[in-house]
């Protein structure tokens, strides 16, 4: 029934995490159909209607944000928001088969459900673009570094992870992705799992865990608590203390399913499926949740008899010495069928652990994944660049890839690849170009021009890698001439002119470190920025208002013309109220452009 399932969104909790816009419009849309939902027919009640099936998914969807991972929300934005516009799609056009003007409905009940109608159609087409800043800062975030306390605070404010409780919340949905897809989610779970711990440690002081533990410890002291079935091993029905994952997706405890393989067996003991390999991976997202579980209760985890073995292993890799040599000779095989299944299985080996990024970088693969960049087989291609992104991410390994002359490659296939490649091969000159040095190789490899091309007709993720990559290229100034060389501002003018391509944010943020450029600020005033940059200002959101400010006050602060012209076209009251509400960069920015435009006045 449409009106159960349209109760049963209305009573879902406000929506939190970076997810929360899209969910309560849709979540507000949904409530505001109830009128029409009192109205309907018999023959347009039941539980098999396109609108019955719409609003169905609507609420799958909902609760699917709700209790999904915020992390793996923000990192993969676009393909969530996708999926918001897809629901509202199905929605829109649901409405559209139902004949609703035909209905016994007051006049303003009608009138109520074609404005709403009217929403779906349009939330159908057009979504919010992600949050830029927040894509840059889970970017920095998820390197090896050490984070900035302060980084690691937004992005705590942005996914709303504030307590220990979200935190916990965090970690099971985490565990319960992970599970779900089988052991692959789309994403790299151990960098999920390592930013979640980086934000616990940030947000969570350690005396308030330590009053948390005192008090619950204190509750618990006189009873025993239930161990959670999950957490127990499938064979021995002991509580786990090193979960490792094996190639069906199930995961059990070390040493038992160690035993299991060790007397010959070769399919998992809970499926029965047969084992594509025998590697054990570790799932450090249920081992955290068990060792949070444990500390909660006031429990001590037995010290593993096999820990310093386990130690060991855990420092080399889920392969042995014997597994990486087989997986090298494959890549050097002439087999190409060999070469792209290894180059696969070390894309996602590598994208596991970083165990495993060292001891497949030690075992020689940089080389041979850079030599396989000129495979003429898409999906090596696609394996091999994927791979080198995925070992990147460890700090020693950028040298090694620099080292092997992958940047000329990888910049070929940035031009030539497939869509997803060449998305893969951007994020991966993002990473290499964290290094200083590395900024000036990639620039005169001339990576610059394919990122545009990226930027202008890429998928919207391959917009975001490529705005990303050209931004922090462009923190060194040569590069910031190639790009302006390349026509990037033309694009980003565009973008600017029309917002509805959901790139407004890259856009402002590469024009403003673009204008900081001599030869940029001129190219940049030759575009008749004013009348875009001013309504940013009158309408943006907080961000875009602070680098339109800044990017207006480099032409004005170099040409009394703009000045005149932004004055022209009405910018001064927008300017006096950021002056007072906007952030400090973009007060600053707004009081000295007020003081550009009095001084024109007297001149």
């Amino acid at each position: 029934m449409p009106k159960r399932v349209a109760d049963e969104i209305a009573a879902l909790p406000e929506p939190r995490g970076p997810l929360r816009r899209p969910c309560a419009d849709l979540s507000r849309r949904v409530r505001l159909l109830a009128p029409l939902l009192d109205h309907l027919p018999a023959s347009s009640s039941s539980s098999s209607t396109p609108l019955a099936d719409a609003l169905g998914a609507a609420r799958d969807l909902l609760r699917k944000t709700r209790d999904g991972s915020k992390i793996d929300q923000a990192m993969r934005g676009d393909a969530f928001l996708d999926e918001f516009a897809g629901v509202n799609r199905q929605i829109h056009l649901a409405l559209d088969a139902l004949p609703y003007n035909t209905f016994h409905m007051p006049q303003e009940v009608q009138e109520q459900v074609a404005l709403v109608h009217s929403q779906f159609q349009r939330a159908s087409t057009r979504t919010d673009p992600p949050d830029t800043q927040l894509s840059m800062d889970l970017a920095w975030a998820l390197t090896d570094n050490p984070s900035d306390p302060a980084l690691l605070t937004r992005i705590s404010h942005k996914l709303q992870l504030h307590t220990m409780a979200d935190m916990k919340n965090e970690s099971i949905a985490l565990h319960n992705m992970v599970i779900s897809t089988a052991g692959e989610p789309d994403g790299c779970v151990d960098q999920m799992s390592s930013l979640l711990k980086k934000l616990k440690d940030c947000v969570v002081t350690e005396d308030h865990a330590n009053d948390a533990l005192t008090t619950r410890s204190a509750s618990i002291k006189h009873r025993s608590p239930i161990i959670p079935d999950e957490f127990r091993c499938p064979i021995s029905l002991e509580l786990m203390q090193d979960p490792v994952i094996v190639s069906s997706g199930q995961t059990y405890e070390r040493s038992c399913i160690q035993k299991w393989l060790d007397s010959g067996h070769k399919t998992c003991p809970k499926t029965q499926q047969p084992l594509s390999h025998t590697s054990l991976t570790p799932n450090f997202v249920l081992k955290s949740l068990i060792s949070q579980w444990c500390e909660a209760n006031g429990i001590e985890l037995p010290k593993n008899k096999q820990n310093s073995r386990d130690k060991k292993a855990a420092k080399s890799s889920d392969y042995d010495h014997a597994g990486l040599v087989s997986l090298m000779n494959r890549l050097r095989s002439g087999n190409q069928d060999e070469q792209r299944a290894a180059a696969g299985e070390i894309r996602l080996l590598a994208k596991r652990n970083v165990n495993n990024r060292i001891c497949i970088a030690e075992a020689g693969a940089i080389p041979l994944l850079v030599n396989l960049l000129s495979s003429s087989d898409p999906r090596t291609q696609e394996h091999a660049v994927t791979a080198l992104l995925n070992l990147s991410i460890h700090e020693n390994n950028k040298a090694s890839i620099v080292d092997s002359h992958a940047i000329p490659k990888i910049v070929e296939v940035l031009k030539t690849g497939s869509m997803e490649t060449r998305e893969n091969a951007a994020a991966t000159l993002f990473s290499l170009s964290v290094v200083d040095e590395n900024k000036v190789t990639i620039g005169a490899a001339g990576a610059i021009p394919p990122l545009i091309n990226l930027l202008c007709d890429g998928s919207p993720r391959g917009k975001k890698d490529a705005a990303t990559a050209i931004f922090n290229l462009c923190i060194y100034q040569g590069n910031k001439v190639r790009a302006v060389k390349a026509g990037i501002v033309i694009h980003l003018m565009n973008f600017l002119v029309d917002p509805t391509g959901g790139m407004i944010d890259e856009a402002l943020s590469l024009l403003s470190i673009l204008a900081g450029n001599p030869e940029g600020k001129i190219v940049i005033a030759r575009s008749e920025p004013i009348p875009p940059l001013v309504e940013v200002i009158k309408t943006g959101s907080p961000r875009n208002r602070e680098n339109a400010a800044a990017i207006l006050w480099l032409l004005c602060s170099a040409d009394t013309e703009q000045t005149l012209a932004a004055k022209a076209a009405g910018v001064e009251d927008a300017l006096k109220e950021l002056s007072e509400t906007g952030t400090d960069r973009a007060k600053r920015k707004a009081s000295s452009i007020l003081e550009l435009m009095h001084q024109a006045n007297e001149a």
